[in-house]
């Protein structure tokens, strides 16, 4: 999701309870042009609005990392079944979030298996009965708690949960032979992150999460992020997930050193910049100053 991804789609996020989610989630769905862009050994990404995409093309089977909206998975399943005509074998989901899984419906009868970490399952549901939407839903069938395998043709993919950093369901999907890691909302590249408190997110195991990604890939990964400020920025490298781990520590500092100081929150977050942090802006900045400061505040 790019710099034009501004003000669309927030219908999962309905009901009083949903209305800070709403909020902040609010700047990130707006709609442009699909783009597929392959990486290596058969695996790309797709870009059209709400997370980065994965999938894997085999001659066994297709898999599928995150579902978008129920609107634009249509257009992923389309131009993946153009590309290879076997069956598509799995759906993961890296967390619960909206604009990672109301797609996931699109799959009902075309993807024989849907997978995510067990805390992303009970957080779709929690979400989804709130916002009355249980019949717009496609839940997984398969969860795992600490590492998933499978094993697609000659790929090996590996799951990985760390902790709570973005929510507290946050799966990481490596493609081994491909030396590809999709790490979900775990990367916001360039832009401001939404820290979903209310799902379990904390900031500070969130920057733990990245330096355990980072021991698991070596110089050659390609990373697939979540979000990214700018298009054609949806993949890098390790240095990303150093700067982004900066970034949160810049902002937790920040909001420690003006709780200690006596700063309300609220005076907090009217705050249009954050000390030492020049590559990270765009719209949203208020979500990890009011995650943060609540996060320093509650020890």
């Amino acid at each position: 999701m790019h710099r034009r991804s501004f003000l669309y789609n927030t219908s999962l996020f309905t009901g009083a309870s949903l209305l800070f989610q709403k909020s902040a989630l609010a700047t990130m769905f707006n709609p442009f042009d699909y783009k597929i862009r392959m990486l290596r050994n058969n695996v790309g990404i797709f870009t059209e609005r709400g997370g980065t995409i994965g999938f894997l093309l085999s001659p066994e089977g297709t898999l599928v990392i995150d579902a978008q909206f129920e609107d634009t998975a249509p257009h992923l399943i389309a131009e993946v079944q153009k590309r290879n005509t076997a069956p598509i074998k799995f759906l993961l989901n890296t967390h619960h979030h909206g604009d990672h899984t109301s797609g996931n419906i699109a799959f009902k009868g075309i993807a024989e298996h849907v997978v995510a970490h067990q805390n992303s399952l009970v957080n779709q549901k929690a979400v989804a009965e709130k916002a009355n939407k249980v019949d717009k839903q496609l839940y997984p069938d398969q969860t795992f708690d600490k590492d998933l395998k499978l094993k697609l043709g000659k790929e090996k993919i590996t799951g990985y949960y760390f902790g709570p950093g973005h929510t507290n369901g946050d799966a990481i999907y490596h493609f081994e032979d491909a030396n590809i890691m999709h790490v979900g909302d775990l990367m916001f590249n360039k832009r401001h992150p939404f820290v979903d408190r209310s799902a379990g997110a904390n900031m500070r195991s969130w920057i733990g999460d990245l330096e355990k990604i980072q021991r698991k890939g070596n110089k050659d990964t390609i990373y697939i992020f979540g979000h990214s400020l700018n298009e054609g920025e949806e993949t890098g490298s390790a240095e990303g997930l150093k700067k982004f781990a900066d970034y949160l520590d810049k902002v937790l500092q920040f909001a420690e050193t003006e709780f200690k100081k006596g700063v309300s929150k609220e005076d907090f977050i009217k705050n249009t910049s954050i000390p030492g942090v020049t590559e990270w802006s765009g719209q949203g900045i208020e979500r990890p100053l009011t995650a943060a400061y609540e996060e320093v505040s509650s020890k």
